[in-house]
Parts: C-alpha cells; sequence; structure tokens
C-alpha cells in the first residue's frame, strides 16, 4: 500500500493561510494599516476602488525597508517583531505572526514601493500569487506604498461569497475607524473611487472621535480617568440620553488595539445600570492600558479576542471607574454630604426671631346680600330683587313660560349607558368575543374544527409589511405634520446613507427638511408612529441597511419595507383590546400571505379539535 500523506505544494499552503487571515477586502486593510503604524508612520492615506475589490492601496511616510527586507517580507512567518517564543507575552507592535504580506500575495497581485530615509533610491517588488515577477531599483518617497489589485482573482470561490460593494465599504469603514480612533496621534484618510470618506488630522482621542462621528458628539462624551496597579483606563461614555438602539458606537482598546469583549461590556453595562431607556445600548470609547505579559493576543486569526490574567478585577475596577464618571459630571444622581455655604443663615438673621404672618379678615363679607335674580327662563322684562337666600326659590311653581304652563315632573332626560370602553363595546359584546390575549403575547381565537393561534409582533409585521409595499409603490402615505421640527444627529456615512433612501421614507410618510452631512431634519411622520419612536426607528432601519444593503431597487424597496414594518409593529408584551385584537385578525387575513412573516417566520398555528382531545385520553 502506497503513502497517502505528502507535503502540500507552498502556493497551496499559502492560499489555505489567506482564508484565515484575509476574509474580505475590510482584512486587508486592517494588515497593511497595522504595517504602517508598527514601521512609525504619521501620515497614511488609503485609497480603494470598488469596495477593495479591484485596488487596495496604502501610503505611509514610515520607516521604508532595505532591498533584503523589502524581499523577504513576503516570505511566510518573516517578521521583525519577535524573535522567541517568550515574545510574544511583551508585544507592543500590531502584527507579529509574519503570515500577512504572504497571505495578501497569494491571492492578488501586489506592487510594493519602498525606501529608507537614508537611502538614495528605493526597490519596486511586483508579485502574483506568490511569484515574484520582478524586482527593481525606483524613484520613490520615504516610506512604503503598497498596492493590492484584483483580490482573490485565483480563487474566484472565494471572490463570489463577498457581498456588494456598499455591504464591503461599510467594512473597510468599520476597520479604518477602529485604527483611527486607536491612533488618534497619526493624520489617516481615505478615499473611496473618487470620492473622500475621511481626512483625519492628528490630533487628541476627544478630537478624533468628534472628526469620526459628527461635531454634535462632542457633548455627549463624559470622561473616564483611572489608573490603579494593574489597570489604565481613560476614554469617554456616552450620556445616558444619547444611547441607541443598536450597539454600533462602542469600542474597547487593549494596549492601542481593538478588541471585542462581551465580559468587559458587561461592566459598562452594570455601569449604566437604572440610568437606560429599554433595550438602549451606551456609547464608549475606552482605551485600557495593562501589562503585556498580563494578556495573551495570540488566540484568534484576526487579534480582536485578548485574555485576561484576572478578569474580575479588570471588570470591578472598569465599572467602579465609569459610574465614578457618572457620578462626577452630574448625569447619575449621587449623595453629598459636605456642607452647602448657600444654605447658610446670614449673621444679621442669626438673633431674629421669625414673624408671625398678618392675615386680615372682613368677617361681615355676605356674597349673598343685595344680589339681583336674573334668568332668561322667566318672563321678558321680569326682574326681582331679593334680600336673603330663600328670595332666589319665590314664583318658581307658579312662574310660566310663554302662555303653556310646564310641568318639571313630567320631564324626560335622555340616558346613556357609561360603559368605560373607549370604543364603546358593551360588556356582553366582549363576553361574546371570538378572540382573547394569551401571556401579552398571543391572540388566541376560535374555529369551527379547533383553536387559532397568533402571536401578534409577527402577524402585525406582515399587515404593516404590505401595507408599506403599497405605500412605496403604488401610493403615498398620510403624514402627520410636527408642531416644531424634529432635529436627529447622525454621522457622516449615516446621513449618506439617508440621503439614498429619502425619496422612498418619503412615500411612506416621512417628510424632511433637511439632511445635512451630521443631522437631518424632520417635520412630518407616518401617522401610525409617534414622535417619541421616530429616532429608534431610524437608526435601526440604518443599522439594517448597512448590513444588508441591497443592490437592485426591489430589494431596497422590500428591505425599506420589512425593517420599518419590524419596528412599528406591537410587541410582545402589550396589551392589546377587543378592538386591537379583531384589527390584528381582520388585518392578517386580509394580506396576500398571511401564514409566514416577511423574514419567512411562522405567523399562526392551528390546534385542531382532535389534538386537543388527544391531550386529554
Amino acid at each position: 500500500m502506497t503513502d497517502v500523506i505528502h507535503l502540500l505544494p507552498d502556493h497551496v499552503a499559502n492560499q489555505i493561510a489567506a482564508g484565515e487571515v484575509v476574509q474580505r477586502p475590510a482584512s486587508v486593510i486592517k494588515e497593511l494599516l497595522e504595517n504602517a503604524i508598527d514601521a512609525k508612520a504619521s501620515t497614511i492615506q488609503v485609497y480603494i476602488k470598488e469596495a477593495g475589490k479591484i485596488l487596495i492601496s496604502v501610503i505611509d511616510d514610515g520607516s521604508g525597508m532595505s532591498i533584503t527586507d523589502s524581499r523577504l517580507s513576503f516570505e511566510r512567518h518573516a517578521t521583525s517583531k519577535i524573535k522567541t517564543a517568550e515574545d510574544l507575552f511583551q508585544l507592543q507592535t500590531k502584527g507579529f505572526r509574519g503570515e500577512a504580506l504572504a497571505s495578501i500575495a497569494a491571492i492578488a497581485h501586489v506592487e510594493l514601493k519602498t525606501r529608507r530615509e537614508e537611502d538614495e533610491v528605493g526597490t519596486c517588488i511586483k508579485i502574483e500569487g506568490s511569484e515574484i515577477t520582478s524586482q527593481e531599483v525606483c524613484v520613490t518617497a520615504k516610506g512604503t506604498s503598497i498596492s493590492v489589485k484584483n483580490l482573490f482573482y485565483n480563487i474566484p470561490a472565494r471572490r463570489n461569497f463577498l457581498k456588494s460593494d456598499t455591504v464591503e465599504t461599510r467594512h473597510i469603514i468599520d476597520e479604518f475607524q477602529r485604527v483611527a480612533l486607536a491612533h488618534p496621534g497619526i493624520s489617516f484618510s481615505l478615499v473611496h473611487n473618487v470620492g473622500e470618506l475621511f481626512n483625519l488630522p492628528a490630533s487628541n482621542y476627544r478630537q478624533r472621535i468628534t472628526n469620526i462621528l459628527g461635531g454634535k458628539s462632542n457633548e455627549k462624551l463624559v470622561p473616564v480617568n483611572e489608573e490603579t496597579e494593574i489597570l489604565k483606563i481613560s476614554g469617554f461614555v456616552g450620556k445616558p440620553e444619547y444611547a441607541k438602539r443598536t450597539r454600533g458606537e462602542q469600542f474597547f482598546f487593549v494596549n492601542d488595539r481593538f478588541i471585542k469583549s462581551p465580559y468587559l461590556n458587561h461592566a459598562v453595562s452594570a455601569a449604566f445600570e437604572g440610568l437606560l431607556k429599554d433595550r438602549a445600548y451606551p456609547s464608549y470609547f475606552l482605551y485600557l492600558q495593562v501589562d503585556p505579559k498580563s494578556i495573551d493576543i495570540n488566540i484568534h486569526p484576526t487579534k480582536t479576542e485578548i485574555k485576561f490574567d484576572d478578569e474580575h478585577a479588570l471588570y470591578a475596577i472598569l465599572r467602579s471607574a465609569i459610574k465614578h464618571s457618572l457620578g462626577q459630571f452630574n448625569v447619575a444622581p449621587v449623595l453629598d454630604f459636605e456642607r452647602d455655604p448657600n444654605l447658610d443663615t446670614p449673621y444679621n438673621y442669626e438673633n431674629k426671631r421669625a414673624s408671625t404672618p398678618q392675615v386680615e379678615v372682613d368677617r361681615s363679607f355676605n356674597p349673598f346680600k343685595n344680589e339681583a335674580l336674573t334668568s332668561s327662563n322667566f318672563k321678558s322684562n321680569f326682574k326681582k330683587e331679593s334680600s336673603s337666600w330663600e328670595g332666589l326659590y319665590t314664583g318658581l311653581q307658579s312662574e310660566t313660560i310663554g302662555n303653556d304652563d310646564v310641568d318639571v315632573r313630567q320631564i324626560e332626560f335622555e340616558s346613556e349607558e357609561v360603559t368605560g370602553n373607549l370604543f364603546g363595546a358593551s360588556k356582553t359584546e366582549e363576553a361574546q368575543s371570538s378572540t382573547f390575549q394569551l401571556n401579552k403575547k398571543f391572540i388566541i381565537s376560535t374555529l369551527k374544527n379547533g383553536m387559532l393561534v397568533i402571536d401578534q409582533h409577527r402577524a402585525h409585521t406582515r399587515i404593516l409589511y404590505e401595507e408599506l409595499l403599497k405605500s412605496i409603490t403604488v401610493s403615498a402615505a398620510v403624514s402627520q405634520q410636527l408642531l416644531f421640527p424634529l432635529v436627529l444627529q447622525f454621522n457622516q456615512q449615516e446621513t449618506e446613507l439617508l440621503k439614498g433612501i429619502k425619496d422612498s421614507l418619503e412615500q411612506t410618510g416621512f417628510i424632511f427638511s433637511e439632511i445635512t452631512s451630521n443631522s437631518a431634519e424632520i417635520i412630518g411622520i407616518p401617522t401610525s408612529i409617534s414622535e417619541s419612536e421616530v429616532e429608534m426607528l431610524l437608526e435601526q432601519l440604518l443599522v439594517d441597511f448597512q448590513n444588508e444593503v441591497p443592490e437592485n431597487n426591489f430589494s431596497h424597496t422590500d428591505l425599506l419595507a420589512k425593517s420599518l414594518a419590524k419596528s412599528m409593529a406591537v410587541k410582545s408584551g402589550n396589551l392589546l383590546n377587543f378592538t386591537e385584537q379583531q384589527h390584528i385578525v381582520n388585518g392578517l387575513f386580509a394580506c396576500k400571505e398571511p401564514s409566514l412573516t416577511p423574514f419567512n417566520k411562522p405567523v399562526f398555528i392551528t390546534l385542531p379539535v382532535e389534538e386537543l382531545e388527544k391531550k386529554f385520553m
């Protein structure tokens, strides 16, 4: 029997390694930006075309490389960051595995130009699929310029798994923002096709956050600073009143490296306990400095997950620091036991007694004295003065109106039954109703041969979805005008996306008077939502579009209707009266597809009598 184990060729091994390192164009951006930062660059420029599928170019003014280093940098596991295994626990740099450039070169056309400051000329290397096609001397500026073209050109299956250009651009912007937020002292710029998305000058942390998220974000930030023996915390948290319905603005940086940590995120949420609305998430930009020996970064290919030696101590310190900052800046209620000098009694009032207030009463006042009784029901020109209250009732029995006598006892009054129901439904009607609500989540209705159980949220979502589709494609919905314009704050990417769906939103009932680079002014909203729900609804809509941006107009309209219907639908836990239950049931079965939600989930189930009888056997 022949041997079956053999060594893989280098180009195959490189492509397998590239699958771990390079998942999409954003992965290439991240690796190249980190290399530029490790090269001590002060200015980094990023250019992309068609969401990085055609071109990714990163230019820096860092230290550059020699001829030998530039050639060796594309070999697997070639790095200048570490030399021994012990160096993994004393990392001060971004990259250290030596896989990035080798993996990128295995699946793209790469061109590298680099020059050190002491060299007169630089080096230009061109690589296609791990094979070096040329290496020659060139004239270039100090630093490194690397261009990655035709990503995944030799792996068509991987290229087919990439999302639309808008989605991939969103991932690139996310990676760019994470690196830029961690290094405010470096100037960054990002150009997509021919449009400049970001131009961030060197600044401090607060200015960098404001430059990325918009000018209005400055007033939303509360500084956090704490220094202990095991941890140093700096950064900012958002004020509770500006909390969002999504987790978009949540950033943890450990030793200037972006990480994801559900455990530390829980510590932040615990610090905001009691200050946030239901289903709201706080914003935070927290920079943690710890001893490199106390963390392990090398546990995930993307290096976004870290192991800590003592997570419990970090949890307690982080929660306490945020609570202290919220209380210090009067965001959270605090107890102040210090004496307020403003409440002290002035010296000249020290021995002065309080004076008793004087109240004067006119004891001879009588409101009924010398009043004249006048009534339009009496005969014309009939006036009678009375000196006492008994005179008010004189002549009522003998008084007549016109020429006919009036007998008060014969007057009949219409009686109106007070039902206590806003819709006027009687108790007998409710008792005979065929629907009732179970657990504030399901609507139970009777059938001829069994029972119908309807999920109220999913049913209402289906109803609103079809109504919104009709409004967008056929006729515009009715809008209610706002007494005062509603101004909402968004960042630059959100406002650009909002401009793209503005026409479709106006078909659903929204009316925008102005959309700037950082805000949107709304003067009309759909009649089915309240003003307090607008911000949450639009935030969720923008998140849905950022995660799944459609490529054609039909899917664009479909996603818009789905997102709005999901946000506007009645939620589980809401109490519905009889009329509201009937409205959902009747509206559901008037839909074209009542059995499924827009997300292909079942709306209702039926329980035949036969199945119920089996339960009692």
